[in-house]
């Protein structure tokens, strides 16, 4: 309850880095998995600007045996240690122990880096139970220990070094982060992508959890870039040379500086990853919009020059970028970033920039590549084509799912009472046995069952048009009442939640990766917004003495068996969903109070796509290499 007072003594001021530990999020996104790697991103990222700078030319990653603590080293100029004139202390625990210090702001050090708002090391350090900074400058080796963003040492010198650099261990603080688990692949990707980016520069990781050490270094940068991407989704390439294209400023005027890489493939999605600075903008900006509008023209301009315009087939941006894999990194001065986690590019004129940058340079190459130019514009109005098919089908589905209509709901659908409440949910169920259950056990006022029967359609590996003819899947558009695609409209969701409630067997993971496909493929809005949710039905009913309890899988069971010691165990394993009792199945399944669900997220965009495109797509191999690399991870396999 709050007070009816309220005065100056009530105002509370963070002094320090108490804002970050009081409220991390603010600064790394959140302490799940995504901010635990923005600590070891914010770290990499100071020793790449120095690498970007032309400083460095080594960067090495450590992540130690515990898999809970990481070493970063570059060899770079090394942050200052000599005492700063304002304040009395050393310059290195300045940057460390306080918030927008640092040398990246009057761009006199750095003529271009990632880190410009001077908090991402002393984010590093406030969330930290341990760092411990190591620095080699003049001749001699200097370090100084923290913990929770406080020193706990004096800046010392240890003993003399030889060239220069700067090391940054951490530990991060296991009351901020609930699981602290560094992911190898997270951590080795993001690295490969830092070699990319700055060619030449080497990049090592030593995993010492896995006892590998691996090298990056790209002497071609951004085109090798581009090539492993595209060898990594798979399919045909429109034509075999991409195009590639840098602007390299003559001199230090703080001109935009830009490298593009792009290449058409068949593929039907468009696939463009961008960074500003050497860091990542998973949400875009107005790079890509400038490179998206000169793309666009360049290629307009072609079709118009050599009179390529088809005859009743309109041209749309989104059928000139079908296909198309491109890889953008721009370095700028002065970059303005949406938030600290950096996601998003804001800066006004580099739109304008990037559409001179890249309209003329394609323009002349599709002139001077007549036959690639031709083959991607053979590309480009096939797409054009089955947009045009796909929107009318599309537009049929969705007159015929409209949500004003209830004579148009699937006929296996029990719709609750009361759809629009807001704690309405709609349970996908496999099979008509176990809908039944689930309908008898229900709560008829705000809880809507559907049963599917068999395994769904595998949508990676179909067309639009076998997907909107396919029985299962139209029923579940029908429902929800949203429709699909380019049609898609989330103000029309009949549901807040969607549940998919399938067994908890081999089988029943099946159906429910092929439903989440779809879902990600034709109706990924849901999961964005966070409607769509995991069922989590016990496998094994396991009877303690008098005492029942509840297992989802192999390890609850037997740690229940366990607990038990002497007493009396029943362990009753359910085939399916339909063999539970409604009343269990309410209690275990369907009860909010009781039950357990897990909510579908994209963490990260760029991963969950190669994901779906190696498990789903018709790329037989790239799910041979899946298997290969994982086979001693398996316990069980349903063949």
């Amino acid at each position: 309850m709050t007070t009816t007072t309220y005065s100056a003594k009530d105002i509370t001021v963070l002094e320090g880095l108490e804002p970050v530990r009081k409220r991390p999020g603010m600064y790394i996104g959140g302490v799940g998995s995504h901010g635990l790697h923005h600590l070891v991103r914010e770290i990499v990222d100071n020793a790449v600007d120095e690498a970007m700078n032309g400083h460095a030319t080594e960067i090495a990653l450590t992540l130690h045996t515990d898999g809970t603590s990481v070493t970063v080293t570059d060899n770079g100029r090394g942050i200052p240690v000599d005492r700063h004139p304002k304040f009395k202390r050393p310059a290195l625990e300045i940057i460390l122990t306080t918030l927008h210090a640092g040398g990246k702001f009057e761009g006199k050090n750095y003529a271009t880096a990632g880190g410009l708002h001077g908090v991402g090391a002393s984010v590093v350090n406030a969330l930290s139970k341990k760092l411990v900074a190591t620095v080699k400058v003049g001749g001699q080796k200097y370090q100084q220990q923290y913990q929770f963003g406080k020193p706990t040492s004096k800046l010392r010198k240890i003993g003399p070094a030889r060239g220069t650099g700067t090391t940054i261990f951490f530990h991060p603080d296991p009351k901020i982060f609930p699981k602290i688990e560094f992911d190898v692949d997270v951590i080795r990707e993001h690295l490969e992508v830092v070699s990319y980016l700055h060619k030449g520069v080497r990049v090592t990781f030593d995993d010492q959890v896995n006892r590998r050490k691996e090298l990056f270094q790209h002497e071609n940068g951004v085109p090798d870039y581009l090539e492993a991407i595209v060898q990594q989704r798979g399919g045909g390439v429109v034509h075999p040379d991409p195009f590639v294209h840098s602007r390299i400023p003559q001199n230090d005027s703080g001109d935009t500086r830009v490298e593009i890489a792009m290449q058409w493939t068949e593929a039907t999605d468009e696939h463009l990853r961008s960074y500003v600075n050497g860091i990542s903008t998973r949400s875009g900006g107005t790079h890509e919009t400038g490179l998206r509008a000169g793309l666009t023209k360049a290629v307009r301009n072609y079709i118009e020059t050599h009179k390529l315009t088809p005859k009743g087939v309109p041209l749309a941006a989104e059928d000139v970028r079908e296909g198309l894999v491109a890889v953008l990194s721009v370095f700028i001065a002065d970059p303005q970033f949406q938030g600290q986690t950096k996601d998003r590019l804001n800066n006004a004129d580099i739109q304008s920039t990037m559409d001179a940058a890249v309209r003329a340079p394609l323009e002349h190459w599709l002139n001077h590549n007549r036959t690639a130019a031709e083959a991607i514009i053979a590309r480009i109005i096939l797409a054009a084509r089955a947009r045009q098919a796909s929107r009318a089908a599309s537009a049929q589905i969705t007159r015929k799912t409209s949500a004003a209509s209830r004579l148009n709901l699937p006929g296996k659908l029990s719709d609750c009472t009361n759809p629009s409440a807001p704690d309405s949910e709609l349970f996908i169920v496999e099979g008509d046995s176990a809908g039944g259950s689930a309908k008898q056990g229900r709560d008829r006022r705000t809880q809507a069952i559907l049963p599917l029967r068999g395994k769904v359609l595998n949508t990676e590996q179909a067309s639009l048009a076998k997907v909107l003819e396919n029985k299962e899947l139209s029923d579940v558009v029908k429902a929800l009442g949203c429709g699909l695609g380019k049609q898609f409209d989330l103000s029309k969701l009949r549901y807040q939640r969607v549940i998919l409630l399938m067994d908890a067997d081999s089988d029943g993971h099946h159906i429910a990766t092929l439903l989440l496909t779809f879902i990600y493929r034709h109706m990924r809005p849901l999961i964005d917004a966070g409607h769509v949710y995991l069922a989590c039905p016990p496998l094994y009913r396991v009877d303690v003495g008098k005492a029942t309890h509840w297992a989802s899988d192999d390890a609850g069971r037997d740690k229940l068996i366990k607990a038990a010691r002497s007493a009396k165990v029943d362990v009753t394993r359910f085939k399916g969903l339909g063999e539970m009792m409604p009343k269990v199945l309410w209690e275990t399944t369907l009860d909010p109070k009781t039950r357990r669900l897990l909510r579908v997220d994209i963490d990260d965009a760029l991963a969950t796509d190669r994901v779906v495109s190696d498990l789903m797509g018709k790329d037989v191999s790239a799910r041979f290499q899946f298997i290969m690399e994982r086979a001693e991870e398996a316990e069980e396999l349903d063949v």
